[in-house]
């Protein structure tokens, strides 16, 4: 069942270029060119009710989908690092899919010098994606340690400001059934604000009911890349399709998508930029 759902998931991302023949010529040329660099910066506040005052006003960036050799080049990542950087940000998540497609190591200079050149005050924690896992996930992992970041899959990373404690959990890749909630949940204390990196959106719906998370962080369906006005996004792929991109409320539980800072094949985007994510978190009462 899994080989058939990733076998209609690419053969859908690759409908998605039947879409494009309705821009025309000079869409395409911008679709192509010019809006898969055009990143977007996304200020969001969010009050989270478990957040101490302690941590009020801390900011979290979230990239997502990198998909470095699938359009992504070493030096289209080094602007976005810099944009991120721009950002002052104390924590930069990213959300899975660091690779579309083997072989890896070619990619990896330029994966490890862009996570390299990430200048968050605290850290930078990352989870793995589906394509990581359909690639060579060994590999993306030892480019997440190289690169000077910390893969939290079916984690827990505690931030600590004197007695106050902020949480970052993380899940491995649902799609490819390599999540662990249940040793993340042993893991994660029974109070304190919680943030969930959980690479598919839909994820949200299994996350929210335990009722421990504040807020999830997600990628994958970099927002359909392609949106037509009408008509909406053209493909959404398997767990991103009842959360595809922005703010959702899921019980008592944020969920947020971000649209992804890369693509898959066809490398274009149209009415659906690549983007950054910016969390100011606020205390309840700030």
């Amino acid at each position: 069942m899994q080989t058939l759902s990733r076998r209609r998931f690419l053969k859908l991302t690759l409908t998605s270029a039947l879409g494009t023949t309705v821009l025309g010529v000079g869409g395409f040329a911008y679709a192509y060119d010019i809006e898969p660099q055009w990143v977007e910066v996304v200020p969001v506040e969010l009050a989270l009710p478990r957040l101490s005052p302690a941590f009020d006003g801390y900011r979290l960036a979230q990239i997502s989908d990198i998909h470095m050799g699938t359009g992504m080049t070493p030096e289209r990542l080094r602007r976005v690092v810099e944009l991120v950087n721009d950002q002052q940000p104390d924590l930069v998540a990213i959300t899975g899919d660091f690779v579309t497609h083997g072989p890896v190591a070619p990619l990896a200079a330029g994966l490890v010098d862009g996570l390299r050149a990430l200048r968050p005050a605290e850290v930078t924690l990352a989870i793995l994606g589906n394509h990581d896992h359909w690639t060579d996930a060994a590999a993306v992992r030892r480019i997440i340690r190289e690169g000077g970041a910390l893969d939290i899959s079916n984690a827990v990373y505690t931030l600590r400001r004197g007695d106050a404690r902020l949480y970052i959990a993380g899940v491995d890749d649902y799609w490819e059934r390599k999540d662990r909630l249940d040793a993340v949940l042993a893991a994660l204390p029974d109070d304190g604000a919680a943030v969930l990196l959980a690479h598919e959106p839909d994820y949200a719906d299994i996350s929210a009911v335990t009722g421990r998370f504040d807020l999830q962080l997600s990628g994958h369906s970099h927002g359909g890349q392609v949106i037509l006005p009408l008509r909406g996004p053209l493909v959404l792929p398997t767990y991103g399709r009842k959360y595809p991109v922005g703010r959702y409320q899921v019980g008592g539980m944020i969920q947020y998508t971000n649209r992804g800072i890369g693509t898959v094949q066809p490398a274009v985007r149209f009415n659906c930029r690549p983007e950054i994510t910016v969390f100011t978190l606020r205390a309840p009462g700030f």
